[in-house]
């Protein structure tokens, strides 16, 4: 399994968690939203994940069944940052529009509730977990579970395991990792779209 995921170290190696939080009365709350129209895949602030499903005959009330999940999940474990999978740089313009809008309703939520988002492409998500900018879903999930002991039943998408590497690059991003990464690929995730000086912020104590 380590073969095909270079660098990355085994979960036995790392010390509990516990002991890696930051000194302080502060915890950073981050949550992490793979977004689908089908399938959206979120992670909570925990680090536990699940998904969001609907169905095709729906339509467009599908972005208001994800939307009305996702505002009372904001609500209950109060993020002081999502972390969003960007949409992909090829993509046929008509799964676009769905996807589109979908990320303009979460936005608008996200604002609403006052909680900054960045933005991690797929192609750097898979470069910070695995090493590989074409890293499969078996791979990210394989990741998970070397580097965390993290396992995803019942994930054939990706969804949960996408939200779940989302959640622990913002953290790692914000000077939090929970789980020891080569530097190599911490560096991936300097090409995402954080939030203006948010790491800042939160080493003040401001995001408590």
């Amino acid at each position: 399994m380590s073969e095909i995921i270079p660098g990355l170290i085994e979960a036995t190696e790392v010390s509990p968690l516990e002991e890696r939080r930051a000194d302080g009365p502060y915890e950073l709350r981050v949550m992490g939203f793979d977004l689908s129209i089908t399938s959206t895949g979120v992670a909570r602030v925990d680090g536990s994940t699940f998904r969001i499903k609907t169905r095709q005959k729906d339509g467009p009330r599908r972005l208001t069944q994800i939307r009305d999940v996702l505002s009372i999940e904001v609500a209950e474990q109060r993020p002081h940052l999502v972390v969003v999978e960007d949409l992909p740089t090829k993509m046929h313009p008509r799964s676009l529009k769905p996807v589109a809008a979908l990320h303009g309703v979460v936005q608008a939520l996200l604002v609403d509730a006052d909680v900054p988002w960045a933005y991690v492409a797929p192609l750097t998500l898979k470069k910070y977990a695995c090493d590989n900018g074409r890293a499969d879903k078996a791979g990210m999930a394989a990741a998970a579970f070397l580097a965390d002991g993290a396992a995803f039943d019942d994930d054939d998408g990706g969804d949960r395991v996408d939200a779940w590497w989302l959640r622990a690059a913002g953290l790692d991003w914000c000077g939090l990792p929970q789980f020891a990464m080569p530097q190599g690929q911490r560096d991936a995730l300097s090409k995402a779209e954080w939030p203006d000086t948010y790491a800042q912020r939160y080493v003040m104590g401001a995001a408590a």
